[in-house]
């Protein structure tokens, strides 16, 4: 019976309880994501990082991997001697640069990977073939820049080195055949991006005279043995930086540490927003039904059993709404880490 009162009482004020519900939704739905936000931008990043098996970014020394413009000189021998390392497994360098695709008299501006493609860690081909080690007649291109540009595998692109603001021209021109579309791991969504071989993109960049990478991927054969060949490459190249997945979390955790103090004050803020709105109705409904308590009691009807009607609603209330809520926040957590990636 005090089931059936419950859910009467909260069918009679059905305005009420409606909001009531919204509000606790809402709520719910904020607490989630904070929670799932604060973790899961952590877990993705860490899991995106291993997602081709390099443990290690060897790069300019006190950045990240692109954080900044700078780059390693001589990034040839870099690779050669890294490759001769005890214990590594493969090493790919990387060259991030610039240029412009001619098409119909315009030029459409992107982002070029320079890439060694034995050792690359930073794409997956979709359709068509992957770039060969010496191909400098090829480009991938990435799934928005073929959406975008409409090409596909087979098609002949031009692409443009950097161009001169005074003459809006460039001395660096490559004719090249697009080999197959890919996707590109660390780009942001809709980013127009390609990749070519290394030394193209360094003729397009103007890095080919002193051999400029921007970072090399190292991946280690002992996967138990990775802290060890940090030390020790870090030793023999103290000139760079070489960061193993741990390090990069720890940056990517600091950089992280206001998101994670935001989530924590908006998750605490919804949870008492939440206590205090089902504590506020239950007032209400109190307040409300004076007389009809009453009458309960004048009737014979335990003080437990009114008590329990009340603290029903309440978790009817907290229940459904949290439900709804839940359903709400894996709604708006994917929306969300769709602008986040």
């Amino acid at each position: 019976m005090t089931w059936r009162w419950a859910i009467r009482d909260l069918l009679r004020h059905r305005a009420r309880t409606a909001l009531s519900l919204l509000g606790i939704a809402i709520a719910t739905a904020l607490l989630l994501d904070m929670v799932l936000l604060s973790g899961g931008i952590e877990r993705s990043f860490g899991q995106l990082l291993m997602s081709r098996g390099f443990q290690l970014r060897v790069t300019p020394r006190g950045t990240l991997p692109f954080d900044t413009e700078a780059t390693i000189d001589s990034g040839s021998a870099m690779l050669r001697a890294l490759r001769s390392e005890p214990g590594v497994a493969s090493v790919g360098a990387v060259l991030g640069t610039t240029a412009y695709l001619r098409r119909d008299d315009a030029n459409v501006p992107l982002v070029v990977y320079g890439v060694t493609p034995d050792g690359q860690g930073i794409y997956h081909v979709q359709s068509g073939n992957d770039l060969g080690v010496a191909d400098t007649l090829g480009v991938l291109v990435g799934e928005p820049t073929a959406r975008r540009l409409r090409l596909r595998p087979g098609d002949p692109v031009t692409l443009i080195g950097r161009l001169d603001p005074a003459s809006a021209t460039s001395r660096t021109e490559r004719h090249l055949v697009v080999r197959g579309v890919t996707h590109f791991i660390y780009d942001a969504r809709d980013q127009s991006s390609i990749a070519v071989v290394l030394s193209v993109a360094q003729q397009l960049s103007g890095a080919r005279a002193i051999d400029r990478v921007s970072m090399l991927m190292v991946r280690i054969a002992d996967g138990r043995g990775v802290d060890t060949a940090t030390a020790r490459l870090q030793r023999g190249y103290p000139a760079v930086t070489v960061s193993s997945i741990a390090d990069m979390m720890g940056q990517f955790r600091l950089r992280l540490s206001y998101f994670r103090q935001l989530s924590l004050i908006l998750g605490s803020i919804a949870l008492v927003v939440t206590v205090l709105l089902v504590g506020t109705l239950l007032a209400i409904t109190v307040n409300e039904r004076i007389g009809e308590i009453a009458t309960l009691r004048a009737i014979g009807i335990a003080r437990t059993t009114v008590l329990a009607e009340v603290l029903l609603e309440g978790l009817l209330l907290t229940v459904v709404g949290g439900a709804a809520g839940a359903a709400l926040g894996l709604v708006t957590a994917r929306w969300l880490d769709a602008i986040l990636t």
